[in-house]
């Protein structure tokens, strides 16, 4: 029974390493990061491999079942033993766990979204600092001036920029970017207003 339990592992493994990168790589297609995204493609890349990798020691050791002489299939029968079946079994559990994982984010749908470029954050850094800081910064000195309502504008401008930024980065909802499930952006620390010492 050995090797027909490490073949239906791998088998599984394979499936669900090939449906990975084709998610992995189809994102990235459809969103034109293929040359851009490294990280992405090479993620894809490796799942591909090893999903070929598993699949192929499944199909060699199932092809004698079927009338096909195959000899490297009846040696990796013959191989396999029970520390490396236990391997199996995990690896086709993690395979199937991580696919679930990312059966659940409208990310990986995307594809790219998985792999954040340093451009990316860079520009999100930019757009803060654009929209937010210096908004920010405008109320502070204008209040400073005891130019109350001017302050006040400026602050009212900050916070609908802020909320436009924010929706931009999560979704609105019912949307593809949509987050996922509540609670997903849990603060470590509460939020605190007017200093350390305000809570």
């Amino acid at each position: 029974m050995t090797w027909q339990i490490s073949s239906g592992a791998n088998l599984v493994i394979g499936v669900a390493y090939l449906v990975i990168a084709y998610i992995i790589v189809s994102g990235l297609l459809r969103t034109g990061q293929v040359s851009t995204n490294k990280l992405g493609l090479a993620t894809g890349l490796i799942f591909l491999t090893c999903g070929v990798h598993h699949g192929t020691h499944a199909v060699h050791m199932l092809l004698p079942s079927f009338g096909i002489e195959d000899s490297h299939g009846l040696a990796l029968r013959n191989a396999w033993h029970w520390p490396s079946v236990a391997w199996d079994i995990l690896g086709a559990a993690v395979a199937l766990y991580y696919l679930s994982l990312r059966g659940s984010y409208a990310s990986v749908l995307r594809g790219a979204q998985l792999f954040e470029d340093l451009k990316v954050r860079e520009r999100q850094a930019l757009e803060i600092n654009d929209n937010i800081v210096q908004g920010l910064t405008v109320a502070k000195y204008a209040l400073d001036q005891g130019k109350d309502d001017t302050s006040k504008k400026a602050v009212e401008d900050t916070l609908k920029k802020a909320r436009s930024l924010i929706t931009d980065l999560l979704g609105e909802q019912g949307s593809e970017t949509e987050l996922a499930r509540p609670g997903e952006l849990r603060r470590q620390r509460p939020a605190t207003v007017g200093g350390d010492g305000a809570g």
